[in-house]
């Protein structure tokens, strides 16, 4: 046949969709690749009735078929198959010395008492919202592995902090969050017992769950009035008169302290008549080196400022890690203020003169401690 005469059919096309060649039947191929269906055996056809057949000799029985067994499947397989219960608990019970030390029993019961009291209602806050057992129990022990294992706080002066009555310590602000303020209440509470009452900015009292965890910490807001009252009623005040400007200030004003504001803190000390304790710590500084800001990105989000690090935001999550700086706490000699009358609280001159003293001191302490530290991380 010639090759102009041949019927050239394009690959696909010649059937319809779906159905090959658009035959009826399968080919061959097709009906080699179904299932076939095993024939059932045939039965043997009946003797005739008149032929009788000798009975067949005795022999051994057939031997019993081999059971058929199907895969296991996951609703067969069960995690606890096979363990007893004894070996489960004395597991446990390993588990349990192994985190608690041999105690565990008590440290369990006590906890269990613990969680029962505090369903039933059977704890007290102060009228500040101040949550002593929660604070001792769990912020602070959370709190105390990274102040003695991470940053590797040196304490010096810690006999400054009086060991009863009001006082207030002042400190140096840094670190771009103020982790600064969290290490120094951990510090002061096992150093001595007693509790640090922070004072906090109004943006720490308008975020949702911060607010909360600070007031049971045992933070109030930063006024006169709070300040005065906790005092008044001996307790162990703690200020950060920098703010936002000592936290948020550059990597290169680092250990260069900001403006003191109007010296509030001076004169609630004035009209209660306690001592100031002036605190230097080295070492926050590093944690979040501020080397970036974005100030239209946070007025958009109602914050001070939006710190760029070297670590932050380029490594997400990881970024947020402080740096393992080593820290320095040294608690100055305190100031006294009962020489001096509650009215003269109202002398500006005096209180400007005070919280210039109480900076200057501060600012020194910083500049020796330095030269004292070795290095940023040792």
């Amino acid at each position: 046949m010639p090759e102009s005469d041949a019927q050239i059919i394009p690959i696909g096309t010649s059937g319809r969709p779906g159905r090959g060649t658009g035959r009826s039947k399968p080919s061959s191929a097709a009906r080699s690749l179904a299932p076939t269906k095993k024939k059932a055996p045939a039965k043997p056809a009946p003797e005739p009735a008149a032929v009788k057949s000798a009975p067949a000799p005795k022999s051994a029985p057939p031997a019993a078929a081999a059971p058929v067994t199907s895969a296991t499947t996951a609703t067969d397989r069960h995690p606890m198959a096979g363990i007893p219960v004894t070996d489960w608990l004395s597991a446990f019970q390993q588990a349990a010395v192994e985190l608690f030390d041999d105690q565990w029993e008590r440290r369990l019961a006590e906890f269990m008492a613990f969680l029962r009291r505090r369903l039933e209602g059977g704890y007290a806050v102060d009228e500040y919202g101040f949550d002593q057992e929660v604070t001792e129990r769990f912020f602070l022990a959370a709190l105390r592995p990274i102040a003695e294992k991470w940053f590797r706080i040196e304490v010096r002066g810690i006999e400054n902090i009086p060991t009863e009555g009001g006082a207030l310590v002042v400190s140096n602000h840094s670190g771009t969050v103020p982790v600064d303020g969290l290490m120094t209440m951990s510090t002061i509470h096992d150093r001595t017992g007693r509790f640090l009452r922070p004072l906090g900015a109004d943006l720490v009292f308008k975020m949702p769950l911060v607010s909360s965890l600070a007031r049971k910490a045992g933070a109030t807001l930063a006024c006169n009035e709070d300040a005065e009252r906790m005092l008044t009623n001996g307790e162990l005040v703690g200020v950060w008169p920098e703010g936002f400007k000592g936290i948020g200030k550059p990597w290169s004003d680092r250990y260069k302290l900001q403006r003191f504001g109007r010296g509030g803190f001076v004169s609630a000390a004035l009209r209660t008549g306690v001592p100031i304790v002036p605190l230097s710590v080295v070492g926050a500084e590093e944690i979040y080196p501020l080397v970036g800001n974005i100030p239209s990105l946070a007025r958009l989000l109602g914050v001070p400022y939006l710190p760029i690090t070297p670590l932050f935001p380029w490594l997400g999550p990881i970024g947020m890690v402080p740096l393992p700086s080593k820290w320095l706490m040294e608690f100055g000699e305190p100031i006294r203020t009962d020489s001096y009358a509650a009215t003269e609280a109202e002398d500006p001159m005096l209180v400007f003169n005070v919280t210039d003293q109480v900076r200057e001191t501060i600012q020194q302490t910083l500049y020796t401690l330095l030269l004292d530290r070795q290095s940023v991380f040792r």
